[in-house]
């Protein structure tokens, strides 16, 4: 297995040497495999991460000054002058205090292996990720016309957002159809089947394919609006628009609902965002979609236990908030519990286990009290988890409430560019509106999905998640060297 791994690495070093663009390309199609591990001289890598540290240690040492610097034909004064002709890395301050309030989280783990680990691939690793594809796909030479962000660079990265979607997705719907590669006997049966994909669990279908079916759908709109909608044959759109398809029923299949929640309300902000026709559309839509759920009972009912979380996972998920909180209250709300040590801290907080609430039993509670056989049967053993399954607490729990605030800060940043460039430069934008609708709207999915899930930590989700930062920065940045000219 290792010298297979080597081989590959070696292939993939000779590919980045010759296209590094390819190179980075083919990282972004196979995210998922950070699933192949290794180790090297003792220390644990994934595939990804090999991938990444080649790619950028060659673009590193092929396309900066790095060379003529080590044989004294670069200096210092140099590198200030070089520095002066060039833009700043969009959220480059976010970034390297995102790099240090990390490694003060690890310290406050003890410098244990595991938060060392989880520290490159979470966080240096996606920033140097993130550091390649402005410079791969952008030009940062203000100087210099630089490469249009979503023509030729650009697009290289949302066909490879594309592929990637679409391979997860047809194993994932192989799943379904023969129950093939599900290892979890509950999710394999067919009554209760849940697919996996390429990943351990259902609900990472969801948190990986959910945001990149809306960028690619901002997409899609924004090409078919160029086209005008021509009914004609178009192998690219249709590509998309399959993959599009495909995942979304792959999240159906997978039963990830907090992925298809975030769905419907990417998609709600996609048609309030998208113009003022769509945008009364959308509230008309929802207004039906709204008075047809209050009408139907049962409709009525689920969506009250979802939204309430009255559900098993959403009890669940409470009484996890519940313990939590306590265990932040005790001492820990300013450092958190630090990387990794989640589940140690949390333990003298847990409960082994929950009632589970019938809220349309009013004799629950007296049941519960009084009735052994009847506490027996709504008695609900719960786990520690890696992570307390709130965007909120995740970074708080793990990163301290200053690293709270910076995620909070850079998705709200995020947020204010992507509204900026669709209202002060829409007539110069026509073509990348909807895309940036689309990005927009990942986030969104990202953030509701997040509100009962973990949509960072984890290596493709936090890759993607700077991959989404990179695109929006891309197209900021060539806006405002349009803007110079």
């Amino acid at each position: 297995m290792n010298l297979i791994i080597f081989i590959f690495c070696v292939l993939y070093f000779i590919l980045a040497f010759r296209r590094l663009d390819w190179a980075v390309m083919f990282l972004i199609m196979t995210l998922p495999s950070y699933l192949i591990r290794f180790s090297v001289f003792g220390i644990p890598f994934t595939l990804l991460e090999a991938m990444i540290l080649i790619s950028f240690g060659t673009w590193f040492l092929r396309h900066t000054k790095f060379k003529e610097f080590i044989k004294g034909k670069y200096g210092w004064k140099d590198l200030k002058k070089s520095r002066e002709k060039r833009t700043r890395y969009p959220f480059g301050v976010e970034l390297i205090l995102l790099l240090i309030i990390s490694y003060i989280a690890v310290a406050v783990s003890g410098f244990s292996e595991s938060a060392l680990g989880i520290w490159k691939a979470y966080f240096f690793e996606p920033a140097l990720f993130f550091i390649l594809v402005l410079n791969v796909f952008g030009n940062r030479d203000a100087k210099k016309s630089p490469q249009p962000p979503f023509t030729k660079g650009g697009n290289k990265i949302l066909w490879s957002l594309a592929i990637s979607a679409l391979a997860v997705s047809l194993f994932a719907i192989y799943q379904k159809f023969t129950g093939a590669f599900i290892f979890n006997e509950f999710w394999a049966a067919e009554e209760t089947r849940r697919v996996t994909s390429f990943f351990g669990y259902p609900n990472a279908v969801g948190l990986y394919l959910a945001p990149i079916v809306m960028v690619l759908f901002g997409w899609l709109v924004g090409k078919l609006r160029i086209t005008n909608y021509e009914l004609r044959i178009n192998f690219k759109l249709l590509f998309v628009s399959l993959s599009i398809v495909l995942s979304l029923l792959s999240i159906y299949f997978a039963k990830s609902e907090g992925a298809l929640i975030g769905a419907v309300a990417g998609l709600v902000v996609f048609g309030l965002l998208a113009g003022k026709k769509a945008r009364w559309a959308t509230v008309g839509i929802v207004i039906f979609a709204t008075a047809s759920i209050m009408a139907f009972t049962p409709a009525r009912e689920y969506a009250v236990n979802k939204i309430l979380l009255r559900d098993l996972s959403g009890q669940i998920r409470k009484a996890q908030w519940v313990e939590t909180w306590e265990m932040l209250k005790d001492g820990n709300i300013i450092t958190g519990s630090g990387l990794t040590n989640y589940k140690n801290a949390i333990k003298p907080y847990h409960q082994e286990g929950i009632f589970v609430r019938d809220y349309n039993d009013p004799d629950w509670h007296k049941k519960t009290v009084f009735n052994e056989e009847f506490r027996n049967k709504v008695w609900q053993p719960t786990e520690i988890y890696l992570y307390p399954h709130n965007i909120f607490l995740n970074f708080l729990v793990e990163l301290g409430i200053a690293g709270m605030f910076l995620f909070i800060w850079i998705i709200v940043k995020y947020f204010v560019i992507g509204m900026k460039l669709i209202t002060n430069y829409e007539l110069r934008i026509t073509n990348n509106k909807f895309l940036i609708i689309g990005l927009i709207c990942a986030m969104v999915v990202m953030v509701v999905h997040g509100l009962v899930d973990v949509p960072y930590f984890k290596n493709d989700l936090a890759v993607m998640f700077w991959v989404l930062i990179a695109m929006m920065s891309l197209i900021n940045l060539k806006l405002k060297d349009d803007f110079r000219k």
